[in-house]
């Protein structure tokens, strides 16, 4: 379908439960040749895709459900079949967690690969999945490059008081600190909004992880996530920000395990906690229960409260991006955002921001707000080709 023998890149975006992937022609400029989902069920695993023409792809990779390694295996096979004149010299992976280790894009090693599983119990919903698939490449096709490309390393440049807690210094020696996520996202608005990267700048990753970064320069000053993915916005089904104090209540007196905690904490609160019926706002917007209108109002509300926080980090606001599953693509969710940042000059486009169109404030608006589709597989591809060029 692509291509006459050229280079490759394959990109994995692992979440805590999807795989999205992107093939990337690689000579001269980065064009992509297929981004799509592998989605997993009990007929099998089903790749969804688009190709560089827009044409939309379905295949079954199998009818029944594969381990890790047999996935990779089968679509590796199928890239081979489908983009038979495109082959892979390296797959980039998104990592959630890079710690104090990883501040770049690095060589998977087999002792980076140890290393990045040791942060497990920094991010233990996102950091297994991509470990597990960077071993099934390792294992299927151990002649292909493996790169780690680190949602907080968008972020390592953040220093106090913004990276710090107030706790005992011993502790942020042992990197007890603020890292930030969605870096990849924010990589490629950063990218986006280029031309505007004076301005003072806060976009909004919404999706069942969600959270805020403040840019100036094209670079983050602040964000609303922390040491974890938990802290910060309300989310699908993580609280965000939530008083340390609960959770001595809950271990002390509710006799509640580490483990029964990690649970609730990270599968069990946020808009599902909150609502009692499900962590997708789509249901929520849909549903006549109080409580899943109780659930948006809270989501909403924590979104305006944090962006006057990254307002106060700028001094001041000139561009607000949205992005992300929910940013993209949920008109409601961003009008009542818009409703409560009015203090500070937000004034929305209603048919503009219907039509999902890119630029959703007036003209009058005293701050310029965009809807900006996200593409964290090209970044992938960016930095996997960015360091296979910084080897040779």
């Amino acid at each position: 379908m692509a291509g006459d023998g050229r280079e490759a890149v394959l990109a994995l975006n692992a979440g805590s439960s999807s795989l999205k992937f992107g093939l990337y022609d690689i000579a001269g400029y980065i064009a992509c040749l297929t981004r799509g989902s592998v989605t997993r069920g009990a007929d099998g695993n089903r790749v969804r895709a688009k190709g560089a023409d827009g044409e939309s792809i379905e295949h079954h990779l199998s009818t029944t459900p594969l381990d890790e390694a047999g996935l990779i295996e089968q679509l590796l096979a199928w890239i081979a079949k489908t983009f038979d004149r495109a082959e892979p010299k390296a797959v980039g992976h998104r990592i959630v967690h890079g710690g104090t280790l990883f501040t770049a894009p690095t060589l998977l090693s087999a002792e980076a690969i140890d290393a990045v599983a040791s942060l497990t119990p920094l991010a233990p919903l996102h950091q297994p999945p991509a470990v597990a698939l960077i071993r099934a490449v390792q294992e299927v096709a151990p002649h292909l490059t493996q790169v780690g490309c680190f949602d907080t390393a968008f972020h390592h440049r953040l220093s106090p008081p913004v990276s710090r807690y107030a706790i005992p210094r011993a502790y942020e020696r042992e990197g007890v600190r603020r890292y930030g996520f969605h870096g990849l996202s924010y990589d490629y608005v950063a990218s986006e909004l280029a031309n505007r990267s004076a301005e003072r700048t806060v976009v909004a990753h919404l999706g069942n992880g969600a959270s805020l970064c403040a840019l100036v320069n094209g670079e983050s000053c602040d964000t609303t996530m922390g040491f974890s993915a938990l802290d910060g916005l309300a989310m699908s089904t993580r609280p965000g920000q939530i008083d340390a104090g609960i959770l001595l209540y809950l271990l002390q007196r509710k006799g509640m395990t580490p483990g029964e905690l990690e649970t609730l904490l990270y599968r069990e609160s946020g808009l599902k906690g909150v609502s009692g019926i499900s962590g997708d706002v789509r249901e929520l917007l849909a549903s006549s229960a109080p409580e899943a209108a109780e659930a948006i109002d809270l989501f909403v509300f924590r979104i305006a409260r944090e962006t006057a926080a990254m307002a106060n980090t700028l001094e001041g606001l000139d561009v607000f991006v949205f992005t992300g599953g929910i940013g993209e693509h949920s008109a409601p969710i961003r009008k009542r955002v818009a409703e409560r940042l009015a203090w500070l000059g937000v004034s929305l486009d209603e048919a503009a921001n219907s039509g999902n169109e890119r630029r959703i404030s007036t003209q009058s608006s005293c701050v310029e707000v965009f809807v900006f589709p996200t593409d964290e597989e090209m970044v992938i591809a960016r930095q996997t080709v960015a360091l296979l060029n910084g080897r040779r």
